[in-house]
């Protein structure tokens, strides 16, 4: 018989195009009826003969392949052509569900960072002024309570870091959460995530970046006291509120920077002035020796009750040294995320490294800054003390070269942030008008905000002193909403490993804040914290 032909429709598919091109190719068809050539047989000698080999002679009979019944002439192209198409987004794409708002906004503008970048924002955003007010949480709470206390802190905010990096994408539906405030809403529901959310995490970025202006403006102005000497006092000095001004202009400057990856360089040198100037301060109080009259025993209290509360204050005050989890995810927002290579796997990598750092630098300046002082740590910090106590015997070039890394680091972290908020307020605009926000209108933005920031900096000079109360509500956001995030989003078995540890993490973070909040208030009152409005020393 003779062979007949059909002619069948492949589809072919261009990857990156995802175009359907239709093709005729003529295919021939064998008849059921057709024959079976048999099998040639030679003889035992010439089996293995290079020439017989390569002869069509030994070439048995063809194998059909066994085709599904349900499988038509059109599948096979087809299922090639998915298996392409899935091949192509699986290397180089994402199937991760993106808002289309997100390309205007200063945190997902740019999706080009990468694990170095990780840890350069981990590393700003997690060290910084509070880390020198470590000693002073010694004071009350001792050796053993304090070393145990800031240990726990640091294995428990490292646990729910990693729950954040997990949390980030959404494996079954493919959404990305690139905001604390998104991944909230996400758990708890819109409204309760907004509640429970959106106050804390903008009262730590904007709050942050109101301290930071108040540390680094007084910064500027030790800075210049130092090198200048007796010669700038018979001069007539600029007055803190105008120190505050300088160092405003400075970070203004840097604002205008446009997004978060665009700021990567400005983390990198935020990271290297928060080691640096960590290490000198208690490299050189170790190495000057102790003052006289230096006691390691507990602050005495007025009573039972005040001790207590005191204890909680010093416990709120470990817990405001790790910060930054209110931008864990907007960092791991700004990093590409495939199938294959998932955005979770370089964030935990630059986690890990900045958190490596940040133990480095966390307890020599707590273990190594309360034996130095003990009793002797002012309210204000181990960099006070430096000054108090080591000013006479201490060179100029060191003293200086500390305070200019603490303002090159209060205006690096103010970038990252007060991100958060420039993003807020553009979102507030691009939700409205559907479109980007012109230049013009994000300047005025990030003008704007840190021009309410400086206001708030003359008008409540004393904020750098409430780091108790600041760490009691900020507590949550770091210790405990991540563990009932986890519960709510995973669904882990009920009853089980993971179940009992994020119940029990969540419920005893969200009592130690309402405890914490309690002791930040009773030590403002019982310490008789000097309120001064607009009036900046």
């Amino acid at each position: 018989m003779m062979d007949e032909t059909v002619e069948v429709i492949s589809v072919p598919v261009t990857p990156r195009t995802g175009q359907w091109t239709p093709e005729v190719v003529s295919v021939p068809v064998t008849p059921r009826t057709a024959p079976r050539t048999p099998p040639t047989s030679a003889p035992p000698s010439l089996l293995h003969s290079p020439t017989l080999s390569r002869s069509p002679l030994l070439t048995s009979a063809p194998k059909t392949p066994r085709t599904p019944k349900f499988i038509t002439p059109l599948a096979s192209p087809m299922r090639k052509a998915v298996v392409t198409m899935r091949g192509y987004l699986e290397e180089v794409g994402h199937l991760t569900k993106l808002d289309p708002q997100d390309a205007w906004l200063p945190i997902t503008e740019s999706r080009n960072g990468n694990s170095f970048y990780s840890a350069f924002h981990t590393l700003s955003a997690g060290i910084g002024a509070q880390a020198l007010l470590l000693p002073l949480a010694f004071t009350f709470l001792g050796w053993a309570w304090g070393i145990f206390s800031l240990s726990v802190a640091f294995v428990w905010q490292l646990y729910t870091l990693w729950i954040l990096t997990q949390l980030h994408e959404n494996s079954v539906d493919g959404t990305r959460h690139s905001r604390y405030l998104h991944l909230a809403q996400a758990a708890f529901g819109e409204k309760q995530g907004s509640w429970l959310a959106k106050f804390p995490t903008m009262y730590l970025s904007a709050g942050t970046s109101t301290t930071l202006i108040i540390i680094g403006g007084s910064s500027m102005k030790q800075f210049y006291q130092i090198i200048c000497g007796q010669t700038c006092a018979r001069s007539q000095p600029l007055t803190t509120i105008e120190w505050y001004l300088v160092f405003f202009c400075l970070a203004l400057v840097l604002s205008q920077l446009p997004n978060l990856n665009s700021i990567a360089g400005v983390s990198l040198i935020g990271a290297v002035t928060a080691v640096g100037y960590c290490t000198l301060i208690w490299a050189v109080s170790v190495i000057k020796g102790r003052p006289p009259g230096v006691s390691y025993d507990p602050v005495k209290s007025k009573s039972d009750v005040a001790r207590v509360f005191d204890m909680l204050n010093a416990l709120g005050i470990v817990a405001f040294a790790f910060r930054g989890h209110n931008l864990t995810l907007e960092i791991q927002a700004t990093m590409p995320s495939t199938l294959k290579h998932p955005s979770h796997i370089p964030m935990w990598k630059g986690v890990k490294f900045a958190y490596l750092l940040i133990a480095s630098c966390l307890y020599p300046i707590a273990i190594g800054g309360y034996w130095a002082y003990g009793n002797l740590i002012p309210p204000t910090g181990i960099l006070t003390a430096l000054n108090i106590y080591h000013l006479q015997d201490t060179s100029k070039a060191i003293l200086g070269l500390t305070s200019l890394l603490v303002v090159l680091n209060c205006l690096s972290t103010f970038q990252i942030y007060a991100m958060p908020v420039y993003d807020s307020m553009e979102a507030g605009y691009t939700s409205r008008k559907n479109r980007p926000c012109p230049w013009w209108l994000r300047a005025g933005f990030r003008v704007f905000f840190g021009a309410v920031a400086y206001l708030s900096a003359i008008a409540f000079p004393f904020l750098s002193g409430l780091a108790g109360l600041v760490g009691g509500i900020a507590l949550p956001v770091t210790f405990a909403y991540p563990c009932f995030m986890w519960i709510l989003l995973k669904k882990p078995m009920k009853n089980g490993a993971m179940w009992y540890i994020n119940w029990g993490l969540g419920c005893l973070g969200m009592a130690l804040s309402l405890l914490i909040v309690a002791g930040g208030v009773w030590s403002v009152v019982d310490s008789g914290l000097k309120v001064r409005f607009f009036k900046p020393e």
